[in-house]
């Protein structure tokens, strides 16, 4: 029993790291050294993929690596946890950046909970920007307070 209650807190864990190295990775690397890549994600466009997509493929490998190692190698095999973790919270950003947000995958949704529309409403603001300088709002699952939509 304890054994499987290690594996869920580390797989929890891993994700609630992720929301900081993802926040991390946007402000300092996206909007820094790689801009490159992400500037095509602060720019109207009418194609579906944009250089800002190699971002995902990117981001995979350490998860891919983990769930790999720690599936073949008995030694490691902690490090399964982790990886789920971080396939856990790409598939959640992955829901809520491209479908949600984007609308890369058209579907009906209308935010209903304060959080959701929190979260939604700190991403426009950040792409209110379209340069690499002056951002703000860099997480992708979390928002502080100060994002909170005001009732009308």
């Amino acid at each position: 029993m304890i054994d499987v209650l290690i594996k869920i807190l580390i797989v929890a864990g891993t994700f609630l790291f992720m929301e900081f190295v993802a926040w991390f990775t946007h402000k300092y690397i996206m909007h820094g050294i790689l801009w490159t890549w992400h500037r095509s994600h602060h720019k109207v466009h009418n194609h579906t993929f944009e250089k800002n997509d190699l971002f995902a493929l990117v981001f995979s490998l350490p998860s891919i690596l983990f769930i790999y190692i720690g599936t073949y190698h008995e030694k490691y095999s902690f490090l399964l946890y982790f990886g789920i973790g971080i396939l856990a919270y790409g598939i959640f950003y992955s829901i809520f950046h491209d479908v949600i947000v984007h609308r890369r995958i058209k579907i009906k949704f209308k935010a209903k909970t304060s959080y959701m529309k929190r979260i939604i409403n700190a991403h426009y603001i950040h792409h209110k920007k379209h340069t690499k300088e002056g951002g703000e709002a860099f997480g992708f699952l979390w928002a502080p307070k100060k994002y909170e939509v005001k009732k009308d």
